[in-house]
């Protein structure tokens, strides 16, 4: 009978990774005729060499196979790093369904691949319709919203994804259901707060507030405005009758001082913030709602809405100078020829 080698290869691999480990075999049968005291000699000696290599081809495999588990460990974070550089190659050429479907693979592969959840939710975001109730619309934000929240559990303080699922809530804040929308403001002004908290000097942050505040308190004058046959002037209604008038004192209150607190800390914090400017204005509109019956307070109202208004208009103009100056897809050659 030949004699075996006493080993045996075991191969595997994932996608282009390959590995092998030797395993020890047990010895094939001695012939049987044997001289009895040879055998009785050698009796001894098998049992210690018995003894003695048991453990030690056990710790042998134990160390091949966790070798084994590395190597397609490597594997899997090699192709998972290559699906997210594939993903972010079709979000940039606006294939959403493909790039989610690559980012999806990369974090099966590697659930610790950083960005990979990022970029997944991201792209799952890009589907959400604004101001659309529909379950399918509403599926797509809430499966976008659990994905940055995964990734928010790592790290509670991740700007991106408060800002992300903030500006999610107020996407999906529709009007044709009143409810719900008032619900979904709330909580895109909530998220945003915790952005806030995090870091107290995001301008973008405080402005998504002050708008939010604005929306509402702008639905809430039309609300009463409209049934009574009245057209918003933009200017404190003052025409309007005490009795539509008194409630909005009440409801939008709130509302314009938390708006006018953190635009203008927008402002502060990004002093070229011509969006933040602009909703200062209208905000001031809001207010002379509120001081409804205080002339003195209405009129002041208007006038610093109009010193916003020029403000941003102002601001505005510069900022699209200042980017026209900059250089641009269009570069010219020292011979002024375009490149």
């Amino acid at each position: 009978m030949p004699e075996s080698s006493g080993e045996s290869q075991v191969s595997g691999g994932n996608k282009g990774c390959s590995f092998s480990v030797l395993v020890s075999e047990p010895p094939t049968a001695e012939p049987i005729a044997r001289e009895s005291r040879s055998a009785e000699r050698g009796a001894c000696l098998k049992e210690k060499d018995t003894n003695m290599n048991g453990p030690a081809r056990t710790s042998a495999l134990a160390i091949a196979l966790a070798g084994m588990v590395l190597s397609i460990s490597g594997c899997n974070q090699l192709e998972a790093r290559n699906e997210l550089n594939h993903g972010v190659e079709a979000y940039k050429s606006q294939r959403y369904e493909e790039a989610i479907g690559h980012f999806q693979k990369a974090t099966q592969l590697d659930p610790n691949l950083p960005m990979a959840k990022t970029y997944l939710a991201t792209a799952l975001a890009v589907n959400v319709v604004p101001g659309l109730d529909t379950p399918e619309n509403i599926k797509a934000a809430n499966q976008a919203i659990a994905i940055f929240e995964e990734v928010l559990a790592k790290d509670p303080n991740d700007v991106n994804s408060l800002k992300q699922i903030g500006g999610i809530y107020y996407s999906i804040a529709s009007p044709t259901n009143p409810d719900q929308q008032r619900k979904n403001l709330e909580n895109a002004k909530a998220w945003q707060k915790k952005v806030l908290a995090v870091d107290p000097k995001d301008p973008e942050a405080a402005y998504w507030i002050g708008m939010i505040d604005f929306t509402e308190a702008h639905q809430n004058i039309l609300k009463v405005l409209g049934p009574a046959g009245i057209t918003d002037d933009g200017a404190g209604n003052a025409k309007a009758p005490k009795k539509v008038m008194d409630p909005i004192k009440a409801e939008n209150g709130p509302l314009v001082a938390e708006g006018l607190q953190y635009l203008n800390q927008a402002v502060a914090n990004r002093s070229n913030y011509d969006d933040a400017m602009a909703y200062l204005n209208l905000l001031y509109r809001r207010k002379a709602d509120v001081d409804y019956g205080d002339e003195t307070a209405r009129k002041e109202d208007v006038a610093m809405a109009d010193e916003w208004r020029t403000k941003a208009m102002g601001t505005r103009k510069a900022n699209e100078a200042k980017k026209n100056a900059e250089p641009g897809g269009i570069t010219m050659d020292s011979n002024g020829n375009m490149k």
